[in-house]
């Protein structure tokens, strides 16, 4: 790895550095936390991608923001780790292997718990493989020592000792109770796994006869197919209109069976009739008024989502089958009165992607209040955690306070299966409601339990079902870190410094762990939880695969490089928590915000390259640091700007503002550093040994180790290789692990940059003059520079050389007035400046205005020609929307060369 050279090569090769740095990182185990190591601990934990695929670009986003504030910790001295992992994902694995099933015309259920469990840690192994190979291509400097799976050994302790814990503390209990039942997976999920989604539906009235032939009741419903599980109709108390009926019964079309009235609070009397069927066994509303009259529930649906045998002659038909079934049986029994267009939100599984349905069953719940309380209480009490951006402080709260007990059983295979064991008989009774059961960390422990009850013949069985996800991911902070052992790393990085996480999982999983980890640690699991944007597309719409304008990350890191995307997505964010648009051509794969990206990094390595070559071979070590009073204007102006530059970075990325930080080292080093002070001292580098050139060599060195320091974080990669080779530092150490630079107050003077910006900006307008004049890059001018202001032509006399370098003037003239005409003469103005170019014996004026006309006459020509097209009504209606577009496009374009052109001709022929 040593360099033997202090030139780096003509062009950057992304792809052969960031292979080279990446492997150097790992072998050297660079990013190796150790508990014991002095500094301030920073912990970050990854957020476990799923495994089930390929990252997204949300993925590289996250990771590109994590790897970013994690290095610069890292080099501010922190004691850092980063911990990676990967989640195992209950149901979207299973989907994936049940569907791969079905296509080989196969069901878990005939292939065995055992066999099925076998193919899930197979792919568990390839697709988990396939995620942290492209976190290694992302760059992350994780502590690859301490990767961990949600379902390892030693989590699957951790999931143990939480589990067993909180049901002896009473905190869990198993109960027939309603859930969301998803017929896609047949699993019930929790509130946080469904989605409500706004459909354009229905609303079908139907008359209910009253038991007594006195009349009927009209009730209203979205969902007709229920009707056949009703067990009563409800009314407001209130409702005068149907007070008298209130305890008389009804006859239930179709399935003729009498159901009684009864009154309810919870009846809203201006929805529909007022009158509401009561389902109990599948509406979470209908439930609790059938608790509270003591009404049957009655199941007309089987897990898969078709009916059973409740339904009567409707058994086996799919619940959205039977719906046209049931209205049109109602409709010929003279039943059906109305049908009204009702848009309305119906429940989907985030998972299943279909409508659940609330279904009774036995489930393992978690009691919340007490650990949502105690999350509440750190937030209210200690502003823990903090958010940023602040906003995302109430959602959090707001979502504490609703909480209802927490459904954490999953009819599912592949998980951590829960750890509650049922008394059976020899022959094997099926597991019911009233088994007897222990809950343990081990069957033997459960046994034992058992024999204690039923004697030492006592058989079990193990429950079948698995616990949520996302209870194993709440303990993610610190059963990564060694929990429930008190280790050396739970002692020194817990809790963690910093989450970085999406908005849309403050609920499935940041309050997760917040009460999981007060209650079983005492302490909230994180400082900081910093709630990123979205990454959307070149539409601004959010980027999906479900929506099929997701890219894959690896496409542009194979294009541009890895550097190149990490900078564009982190420079792109607006302000913390702000979404990201990405520019993507989907036909080419082509980025114009990451190919911008890549322009930096050729950018600065074309800078580095010449640097290198004009410090005769010495590093910056060697070179040393320039004394104070041997600086000439354009060091003392660069290394303020230099200083100012540190001081703003440390100032963004301590207060979470990546992209600001990321924006301004891009102005610092392709505007002050690269166009202008290289361009200053060049002359200096050009002459002759001496002072100068050798304080120009040391402030040209110590800016651009500089700039490698503190743009590490955002552009690991080529800062790792520009550094080595400008240190000649060999494998020995690695620009990970430097410093990262702070404010040197001395060299900062804000009145001098102030100065030089006057100095830039006279240079910008004579170079604009000399475009607009038409006068060759080799030729001389003059140039007369004229202001009232004594403090502006000192500041113009200092840098008088800088003038004449950049703008080739060779000679110029600074004074407070002009005396006298100045014909032929171009000029513009600077604040109070007046910046004058005489042409004379520059430029043939009446030959510039010769060509200046021919443009002109060639611009107006297709001006006129564009407008006549887009005048023709033929071709705005019949052309393709993309021609007409261009076309205006190009009118626009050709009008405003024309405004430009008209502009010069006025001022030359004034002259």
């Amino acid at each position: 790895m040593t360099s033997t050279f202090t030139n780096l090569p003509s062009q950057y090769d992304p792809f052969t550095a960031e292979a080279k740095w990446q492997q150097f990182w790992e072998e050297r185990q660079t990013f190796k936390a150790d508990p014991d190591r002095p500094g301030e601990p920073y912990c970050v934990v990854i957020p476990p991608p799923n495994v089930t695929g390929s990252l997204h670009m949300g993925h590289a986003f996250e990771s590109a923001l994590i790897d970013t504030l994690v290095r610069y910790h890292r080099m501010k001295g922190c004691n850092t780790l980063w911990l990676p992992g990967t989640d195992h994902a209950s149901i979207a694995v299973q989907a994936l292997l049940d569907k791969e099933l079905k296509q080989q015309g196969k069901t878990r259920h005939e292939i065995g718990r055992e066999k099925f469990l076998d193919r899930a840690w197979q792919w568990k192994e390839e697709s988990g493989g396939k995620i942290v190979n492209q976190l290694r291509r992302l760059g992350v400097s994780v502590d690859w020592t301490r990767e961990r799976f949600t379902m390892d050994e030693g989590l699957c302790d951790a999931v143990l000792e939480a589990f067993v814990s909180l049901y002896n503390e009473g905190l869990i209990y198993r109960g027939q109770y309603m859930v969301n039942w998803c017929p896609g997976t047949q699993s019930a999920v929790s509130d946080l796994e469904v989605e409500q989604k706004e459909v354009n539906g229905h609303l079908w009235h139907f008359r209910y006869p009253l038991s007594d032939g006195s009349g009927f009741l009209e009730v209203a419903t979205t969902r007709p197919e229920t009707m056949l599980g009703d067990t009563g109709v409800a009314v407001n108390p209130e409702d005068d209109r149907y007070a008298h009926l209130i305890g008389k019964t009804l006859t239930l079309p179709i399935m003729n069976r009498e159901i009684p009235i009864v009154a309810d609070e919870w009846v809203d009397r201006e929805f529909g009739t007022g009158c509401v069927k009561v389902t109990p066994a599948h509406d979470p509303n209908d439930f609790a008024m059938g608790q509270r009259h003591h009404l049957p529930s009655i199941n007309i649906m089987n897990k898969d989502g078709t009916l059973n045998e409740n339904a009567g002659p409707f058994e086996g038909l799919d619940r959205f089958e039977a719906r046209k079934a049931v209205v049109k049986r109602l409709e010929s029994e003279g039943v059906l009165v109305k049908v009204e267009d009702y848009k309305h939100t119906v429940p989907y599984s985030d998972r299943g992607k279909v409508p659940v349905e609330p279904l009774i069953s036995t489930q393992w719940f978690v009691k919340i209040e007490s650990l949502s309380q105690r999350a509440l209480s750190a937030l209210d009490d200690r502003q823990e955690p903090h958010f940023v951006p602040e906003r995302w402080t109430k959602v959090y709260r707001d979502w504490l306070v609703s909480l209802k007990d927490w459904c954490i059983s999953r009819q599912l295979w592949w998980g951590h299966q829960i750890p509650a064991w049922y008394a059976i008989s020899e022959t094997g009774d099926e597991i019911t409601d009233n088994t007897p059961f222990a809950v343990a960390k081990t069957e033997a422990e459960a046994i034992a339990q058992l024999q204690a009850q039923f004697g030492e013949n006592v058989k079990v069985a193990q429950d079948p079902d698995v616990l949520d996800t996302w209870f194993s991911s709440g303990l993610w902070p610190f059963s990564t870190l060694g929990w429930p052992e008190n280790t050396a790393d739970l002692q020194t990085y817990y809790p963690t410094t910093t989450l970085v996480t999406g908005f849309d999982i403050i609920f499935f999983w940041v309050a997760r762990m917040a009460m999981m980890a007060g209650h079983f640690t005492g302490k909230i699991p994180f400082k900081d939880v910093y709630i990123h944007g979205l990454v959307r597309d070149e539409n601004n719409k959010k980027m999906s695969k479900s929506a099929g304008n997701g890219i894959d990350p690896l496409i542009l890191i194979d294009k541009y490089g890895t550097d190149a995307l990490r900078y564009t997505l982190i420079r792109e964010v607006a302000g913390a928590g702000q979404d990201i648009r990405l520019e993507y051509n989907r036909k080419t794969d082509e980025s114009v915000s990451v190919e911008a990206s890549r322009n930096f990094t050729n950018k600065l390595w074309n800078a580095a390259r010449f640097v290198m070559m004009n410090l005769d071979g010495q590093t910056p070590q060697q070179l040393g640091t320039p004394a104070a009073s041997a600086l000439e204007l354009s060091d003392r102006w660069i290394l303020s700007r230099f200083n100012q530059t540190v001081r703003q970075s440390r100032e963004h990325l301590d207060r979470y503002g990546l992209g600001e930080a990321a924006k301004g080292l891009y102005e610092f080093i392709w505007g002050d550093f690269c166009d202008w002070y290289i361009e200053l001292v060049k002359s200096r580098l050009q002459g002759e040994p001496g002072p100068s050139r050798t304080v120009a060599q040391q402030t040209l060195a110590h800016v651009l180790e500089g700039i490698l320091k503190l743009l590490h974080p955002f552009m690991p990669h080529i800062t790792e290789e520009i550094w080595h080779t400008l240190t000649q530092i060999g494998e020995e150490e690695t620009l990970a692990l430097q410093l990262y630079p702070e404010t040197q107050g001395e060299f900062v003077d804000l009145e001098l940059e102030s100065d030089f910006d006057l100095l830039i900006a006279t240079v910008r307008t004579l170079r604009n003059l000399r475009a607009e004049a038409d006068i060759k890059p080799s030729a001389k001018i003059k140039a007369i520079l004229q202001s009232e202001s004594a403090k502006e032509r000192e500041i113009l006399a200092k840098g008088e050389a800088y003038l004449h370098d950049l703008a080739k003037v060779e000679e110029s003239t600074i004074a407070a007035t002009i005396d006298g005409d100045l014909p032929q003469t171009i000029a513009s103005v600077v604040g109070t400046v007046q910046v004058l170019v005489p042409l004379a014996g520059v430029v043939d004026i009446e030959a510039l205005k010769a060509k200046l006309e021919k443009n002109l006459a060639k611009v107006e020509g297709e001006v006129k020609s564009l407008s006549g097209r887009l005048a023709n009504r033929k071709f705005v209606d019949k052309a393709p929307e993309e021609v007409v577009r261009g076309a205006r496009e190009s009118l626009a374009e050709a009008e405003k060369q024309a405004e430009i052109l008209r502009d010069r001709l006025r001022r030359f022929t004034e002259n």
